[in-house]
């Protein structure tokens, strides 16, 4: 089925489509664009936006999914963007701050020779058919007719792309291991290949309030009739992109806690909530989950160029699926990149456009803009705001250092490069979240502990963190949380990386484990013995940084998330965990058997700043 685009006619739905196209669009860049670069002559500029809203796109069985298809106003043929997520595409094009605002602006493409298409899957908002569960097969296959339909219509040049964030982005390695021919490269960003454990579970327990919050912010009764009129769409991108985002998106993001807690608190559509138990409750094991797995088993079957952007400062969501990806995919050596920014939480996400625009302009027009010359890998460090490149990730030439947390000579919790000078125990009292505790519970009894290394000279740890710790408790189980930080002369802190795990599912789960991550399999728990020591190997985020001297890293442990969290108005995607499951204490037992595990870089061997 096609549909001409001109400016006087009728679209496919008999809709005057003088009506889309009153207010023009207003598009934006907001957000980090380039990593570290600045890219040759695009392709095509100032080409404008033409909305073709409500387009109803034939997927199969009798039904049709929604569409907003964004075309550049000079006639012609060009290539075609596509953004596909469970959500409503309602709000998409006006940068209302929503958490479903991730497909990107549609005059950023349209205005350099791109058609931008946002679509919303079954059952959501306009589009027919029932919904199920999330990254179903149903998806997958929905979103590989609609790069083939694309690449039919008399606007596109046969080639389509794909861009999109978080969910967005998460749809794009499943497309592309069904190879469907149309699809000739993907730009994804803060994406998972492995939904079980990326998703649902952290650490081994159930991400309840991630879930919550997701469902009752995107998928209400009210969410899934939601229809706003593109006229009024347009309206509201001149409020929200207007030059004073920088200064009203920060007063919003200081009250991101609350908004979430509202949104936590309202009840999505029964299919959800019928989903929701399954996998906080019901879904504990692999095979019990009702979350599609993921394309971590088809990573041979992805061959096509893509770029995939990781964002740090997500510490428990959208962690590990990048550099799985960037490691497995079959892409050649040479047509996939790994970009690591900055850590940030931005809504909506508009951020890489450009990059991804310069990507597209390479791949697709054989644009000599740069591109070709940029290293596979590029990394911000965290404490000098510069880009570096490399070979691979991890960075060829780095060395595995081991840091051994201990209690000194002088009585102080320190962190130790020799082994043999490390020896004893610390503990601390695990309290389970929201349980009733004595006032100044805190007085008596620590609920972390906290060690230090003073760092002499500039120092650089880029790359996997992982932790190795001999651990008892005198429970059956309890909850182990591990993060690193950076602490300046003057005492202020800014979190690093952080990683979890359940001690009674603890056993490593090999044929899923990367170069980057250490997988646990958290199908067969077992129980602790109380006061018997095992040991627990998880891993942490990853987080580019440079140390200077005067400077400190600090290792933090303890078993409250609320206890060693960040959050959205620091630029963290963090959410509590509700654990630990029981009162215990526990116990860290030092040695050479204990120690965090990171990677140093030498700056003269690595490569040149990109």
């Amino acid at each position: 089925m096609m549909f001409r685009l001109d400016s006087t006619g009728p679209d496919m739905n008999g809709k005057a489509r003088f009506l889309d196209n009153v207010i023009p669009l207003r598009g934006d860049t907001f957000g980090p664009q380039l990593a570290g670069w600045r890219p040759g002559p695009p392709v095509a500029t100032g080409l404008g936006c033409r909305v073709y809203s409500n387009q109803m796109i034939p997927v199969g069985d009798g039904v049709a999914v929604a569409a907003d298809v964004c075309t550049p106003k000079r006639a012609g043929r060009y290539p075609a963007v596509v953004a596909f997520a469970a959500y409503s595409k309602e709000l998409q094009s006006s940068g209302a701050p929503t958490a479903t605002n991730e497909g990107g602006s549609p005059p950023i493409f349209t205005g350099r020779g791109y058609v931008h298409i946002i679509v919303s899957r079954r059952g959501m908002g306009r589009s027919q058919g029932t919904s199920t569960v999330y990254f179903s097969d149903q998806d997958v296959a929905d979103h590989a007719r609609i790069i083939e339909w694309a690449a039919e219509q008399p606007w596109c040049d046969g080639n389509v792309v794909t861009f999109g964030t978080s969910y967005y982005g998460i749809t794009q390695p499943q497309v592309a291991a069904k190879q469907p021919p149309a699809l000739k490269a993907f730009f994804t960003i803060e994406m998972c290949t492995d939904y079980f454990r990326h998703i649902v579970m952290f650490g081994g327990t159930p991400q309840a309030a991630f879930l919550s919050l997701w469902m009752g912010g995107n998928f209400t009764d009210s969410q899934e009739k939601l229809q706003v009129p593109p006229v009024v769409r347009a309206a509201l991108s001149h409020v929200f992109n207007s030059r004073l985002k920088p200064v009203w998106w920060p007063q919003i993001q200081k009250r991101l806690a609350q908004i979430q807690n509202g949104f936590m608190k309202k009840p999505p559509t029964r299919a959800y909530k019928e989903l929701y138990a399954n996998l906080v409750v019901d879904g504990k094991t692999r095979e019990s989950n009702d979350m599609p797995p993921g394309p971590y088993e088809e990573m041979d079957k992805i061959q096509v160029p893509f770029v995939v952007v990781q964002n740090p400062g997500h510490l428990n969501l959208h962690q590990f699926g990048a550099y799985d990806l960037f490691e497995n995919a079959a892409t050649p050596q040479d047509r996939k990149w790994l970009i690591i920014g900055p850590a940030e939480y931005d809504l909506p996400c508009m951020h890489w456009q450009l990059e991804a625009l310069a990507f597209f302009d390479h791949i697709l027009h054989g644009a000599e803009n740069g591109y070709a010359q940029q290293p596979p890998v590029r990394y911000l460090t965290d404490g000098t705001d510069e880009y570096h490149g490399a070979a691979a990730f991890p960075i060829p030439g780095s060395n595995r250092v081991r840091l051994y947390p201990t209690v000194n000579s002088a009585n102080r919790q320190t962190l130790m490069t020799d082994p043999g000078a490390t020896d004893g125990v610390s503990n601390w009292a695990a309290a389970p979240i929201g349980a009733p505790v004595t006032p100044q519970f805190a007085d008596v009894t620590n609920q972390t502990v906290s060690y230090e290394l003073p760092i002499e000279e500039l120092t650089e740890f880029s790359g996997p963190v992982s932790a190795n710790l001999r651990f008892s408790c005198n429970e059956i189980d309890s909850y182990l949380i591990a993060r690193t930080g950076r602490v300046d002369p003057s005492g202020r802190y800014t979190l690093l990386s952080l990683g979890a795990i359940s001690p009674a599912r603890r056993r490593l789960d090999e044929a899923r484990t990367t170069s980057t991550e250490i997988a646990i399999d958290v199908s067969d728990p077992e129980p602790l013995t109380p006061g018997e020591p095992v040991t627990l190997r998880f891993s942490l985020t990853p987080h580019p940084v440079i140390f200077k001297p005067g400077e400190r890293l600090r290792l933090e442990i303890g078993s409250r998330s609320d206890l060693l969290r960040s959050d959205a108005s620091h630029g963290h995607a963090q959410f509590d965990m509700q654990v630990p499951p029981y009162f215990s204490r526990n116990t860290l037992h030092h040695g050479p058997d204990t120690y965090i595990e990171l990677h140093r870089v030498n700056r003269s061997a690595a490569s040149e700043r990109a």
